[in-house]
């Protein structure tokens, strides 16, 4: 995908066959962002010190949002970032800064994330993946039809990186789109089906559970 000319210095990417002179190589932070884009298909989000023992996105390449707007989440700091997400700060928000301050330069942490996603593959979803009912709201029988064809398991590798400089951290994140129908096919429809229904209360409103739950637990079990 990519090619190194040692000798004079060039950089070039195979796919679209664009070349990078990086003798003397210099560039501004916001040149070095899309120089990142154009040749890196995952996403980038820079969280930088704030001075306080906390960290602020100041930076971000959002090609694939799942369910937000990429401009509302800077300044923000982790709280804030995943502030709607229900139960994350009392389970694992700790854990997070702790991992975070504890990071060396040049070290990586990976983790996993998943949801299912209807209307198609298309990785671009700026709203309509989440549901959060009122404080006190009593969430009745939502299901509506779903178009199964369309539902896909949607999994984010994201990667963790301490700059040694900055001591910033970049988060890396890879999306996968998988079709429902083939977790069926390869025998995994169950297990999805089992992880689905254990979800927390809160965190199965969040996915949006109580309008697709009954429709796509009935097709992963083969009722």
């Amino acid at each position: 995908m990519f090619g190194l000319d040692t000798t004079s210095n060039i950089f070039t990417n195979l796919v679209t066959d664009t070349k990078y002179n990086l003798k003397d190589f210099r560039t501004t932070p916001r040149q070095m962002t899309r120089l990142l884009v154009e040749n890196i298909e995952e996403d980038f989000y820079m969280m930088c010190p704030d001075g306080e023992g906390g960290y602020v996105q100041q930076a971000l390449i959002s090609c694939f949002p799942n369910s937000f707007m990429p401009p509302s989440k800077l300044g923000l700091s982790m709280k804030g970032i995943h502030g709607p997400v229900p139960g994350l700060q009392e389970k694992i928000g700790k854990g997070i800064h702790l991992t975070m301050k504890s990071m060396q330069g040049g070290s990586i942490i990976q983790r996993l994330g998943w949801s299912l996603q209807f209307q198609g593959p298309s990785l671009m979803r700026t709203g309509g993946n989440n549901f959060e009912p009122k404080p006190g709201e009593v969430v009745g029988d939502l299901s509506e039809p779903q178009d199964l064809s369309q539902c896909y398991l949607r999994i984010e590798r994201q990667s963790l990186a301490r700059l040694p400089e900055t001591r910033a951290i970049a988060f890396c994140v890879r999306h996968y789109v998988y079709p429902l129908e083939d977790i069926k096919k390869e025998g995994n429809g169950d297990e999805l089906a089992d992880e689905i229904q254990s979800m927390p209360q809160k965190l199965g409103y969040y996915k949006r559970r109580p309008f697709w739950q009954r429709d796509v637990d009935m097709f992963l079990r083969g009722k």
